[in-house]
């Protein structure tokens, strides 16, 4: 028995306290992997972040003001996670994307322990247990921790068993197990967009792997159809989800007598921004007409104030950032990468998407924020730093491009005769 105990002890602190050891040791790009950073990415991500800033600090000062007598109360932090965390992606560009496998297994597992923790502390306003405090004010999401735990994880899985990855069982069901027990947990919160959010990242990562082969197509119609049983559940159960779910909502979502007061006020927004918007910092639903006009609804702000151009902008700039983000992931030097940047990427189009639908009716009304739009402190420094992660990635590549460019040269040059000019350093007379 204590043999038992002493090699469990051992195990834990190998795949911890050793992990941890050995992702220091390669935490380097090797000097052959340093390419240039993809600046067009950063200029689109620097670009997003302050239209970002801008749109939250005009969403939210009726908010701030109204419930903490601070007109800052929601951009202030923001604007400090945004610089430090814009800071971190640039630190992040630099560090060796690989590495990030030997801390797969603590972080999944500290994310659980957050996540236990979180059903222990102080309900929010819709009697959900999302967050942990921390004294001196500081909280912090778990969910938006499990999100990048979920896609490191994955991402593992499917390297690890790229030879067998046509297998079901190794491209879909053991890659699936550690999603099983996060989902648990958010039930219990509970926090049902987030489930269909990380379930929506773990098929995209799926399905652009080939995972499962042809059961791949059975897995999918599976998946469509566990969703549909869980929606009916939803709205038959009662509580919040079930009067969000049962209000009117679609393609064609004209009945806004019978839309939830959220949709509908959002709606109002929208319909009233027109082509350009009545200006910036003059919506009228965000003074207490549209809850969570800083989070939730800021789309529709966007929309009411900047008008259809500002939206269209917005829209554009989120499709810029998913474009480069699958452009980058299918460059990547090795499967690893490709597949953490799918996921990465999966993760900001799913968020996008799906706060556009809920602002405009075409989905219903669950909750999710717009990424560097949104408030949320947790958020936004992970959203960074999972940027950053897109950058180490793009750097690898471009090396690997660079490379391939100079050999392909120098291969040229042999085939014409040419002899490469070599620069001639003469000695200097002292």
């Amino acid at each position: 028995m204590q043999n038992t105990s002493l090699s469990l002890l051992a195990l834990i602190l190998d795949r911890s306290v050793g992990n941890i050891i050995r992702m220091i040791r390669v935490i380097r790009l090797p000097k052959a992997e340093r390419g240039p950073v993809s600046w067009g990415f950063v200029g689109t991500l620097a670009v997003t972040l302050a239209y970002g800033l801008i749109m939250l600090f005009s969403a939210s000062y009726s908010s701030g003001y109204t419930k903490y007598g601070d007109i800052y109360h929601f951009i202030k932090p923001q604007a400090i996670v945004a610089v430090v965390g814009f800071a971190a992606m640039l630190f992040m560009s630099r560090i060796n994307y690989r590495a990030l496998r030997y801390l797969n297994e603590t972080f999944y597992f500290v994310t659980l322990v957050l996540l236990v923790v979180a059903l222990f502390m102080p309900s929010d306003s819709n009697g959900c247990y999302r967050w942990v405090y921390f004294p001196g004010g500081m909280s912090l999401q778990p969910s938006e921790m499990a999100k990048f735990a979920i896609i490191l994880g994955t991402a593992d899985a499917l390297d690890k068993r790229k030879d067998k990855i046509k297998n079901p069982i190794y491209g879909i069901l053991l890659p699936a197990l550690p999603l099983i027990p996060v989902l648990i947990l958010l039930k219990l919160e509970p926090h049902n967009s987030a489930m269909l959010l990380m379930c929506a990242i773990f098929g995209t990562m799926i399905f652009c792997a080939g995972g499962g082969g042809a059961w791949l197509f059975g897995a999918i119609g599976v998946g469509l159809a566990g969703a549909a049983a869980y929606l009916n559940y939803l709205a038959n159960s009662g509580g919040y989800a079930a009067d969000r779910l049962g209000g009117v909502w679609g393609l064609t979502p004209t009945d806004t007598t019978n839309m939830l007061w959220q949709t509908r006020q959002s709606v109002y927004a929208i319909c009233t921004g027109g082509l350009f918007g009545v200006g910036i910092g003059n919506s009228v639903q965000k003074h207490q007409w549209l809850p969570y006009a800083e989070n939730d609804f800021i789309f529709s702000v966007v929309c009411e104030e900047l008008g259809f151009v500002g939206a269209v902008a917005l829209i554009l700039l989120f499709a810029a950032i998913i474009v480069q983000g699958i452009l980058i992931a299918l460059n990547a030097p090795d499967f690893f990468g490709t597949m953490l940047g799918i996921g990465v990427t999966a993760q900001v189009a799913w968020q996008a998407f799906c706060h556009i639908g809920v602002a405009t009716a075409l989905l219903p009304n669950t909750g999710i924020s717009l990424p560097f739009f949104s408030s949320g402190g947790t958020s936004l420094l992970l959203l960074l730093g999972e940027m950053g992660v897109l950058l180490s990635i793009s750097r690898t590549g471009n090396a690997r491009l660079e490379a391939r460019k100079k050999h392909n040269q120098e291969e040229m040059d042999r085939k014409l005769g040419r002899v490469p000019h070599r620069p001639v350093y003469r000695r200097q007379r002292v």
